[in-house]
């Protein structure tokens, strides 16, 4: 198949991922050969996925020379919802145009462990706790209807991130 046959497919793929309200986003390092060279060179290889409560799962993923933002704005062009990312500043411009964030609890979980192991913080140690409470959570009830999911995580869940937040 050559590329000029798989365009419609990834164009379709694209219209998919383009097509929901919750999209999660990611971007990966990879070496690549530099044409007519035999030396590598960083690009990126950016991610874009429907979420698990698509009836579609689709991942789109598009191949930049940098990691800088405006590959995200480039792929997300008008689109309008709810991005799920980490903290990188690259999708920081999309959130200017009225896209809404949609933090990642690995990441910021991740730099409450940092300060934990480092400073032995009695606060990010609470914190994790919150946050395992969350991911607890998370699993009782990952199998669920929707509405159920919804009612649950609104007994359960908010009163945990109450918590967290205060």
């Amino acid at each position: 198949m050559t590329g000029v046959q798989l365009r419609p497919l990834v164009d379709a793929l694209r219209e998919v991922v383009l097509g929901q309200q919750v999209i999660h986003a990611d971007e990966t390092p990879v070496l690549m050969l530099t044409p007519g060279s035999k030396k590598t060179h960083r690009s990126y290889v950016w991610a874009f996925a429907t979420s698990q409560f698509c009836e579609t799962a689709a991942v789109d993923y598009d191949l930049s020379p940098s990691r800088a933002g405006e590959h995200a704005r480039n792929f997300l062009q008008d689109w309008s919802g709810k991005l799920v990312c980490d903290d990188f500043i690259g999708y920081k411009a999309t959130f200017e145009l009225g896209v809404i964030e949609i933090g990642c609890m690995a990441h910021a979980g991740r730099k409450f462990f940092e300060l934990h192991a480092t400073n032995e913080s009695m606060l990010a140690e609470q914190v994790l706790r919150y946050i395992q409470f969350l991911y607890e959570i998370e699993s009782e009830v990952r199998n669920l209807e929707p509405d159920l999911l919804r009612r649950i995580r609104q007994e359960k869940a908010v009163p945990v991130t109450d918590n967290l937040h205060a």
